[in-house]
Order: structure tokens, then C-alpha cells, then sequence
């Protein structure tokens, strides 16, 4: 595979912090950014990602899901 040099500019601290997390898990931050286009490319096209489609619709919009959630609670620890 050919490479080639590219120029990216992006704000200071996000440059900073690819450099760290890069660095931090043993990669140049090429080898970071090749990684995450790679799994760009392999994932479904479309807008919404599979897994958020998966659970969408399943809680009715009506529904207070802390009311819920408190009321399970207390059913579970009766």
C-alpha cells in the first residue's frame, strides 16, 4: 500500500489529546488514525448506527422512565 503526507488542522487540545491517547495505548498517532478510518470504513453506512437503531422505539415517548425505574426498584427490594 502507498502512502502519502497529509496536513490536518485541528484545534491545539484536540491534537494534544490524539497524542496522548495515542501514545498511552503504544501507537503513533498515524497508526491511531489509520485504525479509526479502518473501522470507519468496515462499519454500516447509513446515519444511525445499527445498535442505536436496535433499541430505538422500544420505551414509549410518554413514559417518565425515572418514575419507572424507581418503581422497579422498590419492587425488587421489597
Amino acid at each position: 500500500m502507498s502512502t502519502r503526507k497529509l496536513t490536518v488542522r485541528l484545534p491545539e487540545e484536540d491534537i494534544e489529546f490524539a497524542k496522548k491517547y495515542a501514545s498511552d495505548h503504544g501507537l503513533t498517532l498515524t497508526q491511531l488514525l489509520d485504525r479509526y478510518l479502518k473501522k470507519l470504513r468496515q462499519a454500516p453506512q447509513g446515519d444511525i448506527h445499527p445498535d442505536i437503531l436496535r433499541f430505538s422505539g422500544i420505551i414509549p415517548g410518554d413514559r417518565d422512565m425515572r418514575d419507572e425505574y424507581r418503581d422497579a426498584m422498590e419492587e425488587k427490594h421489597r
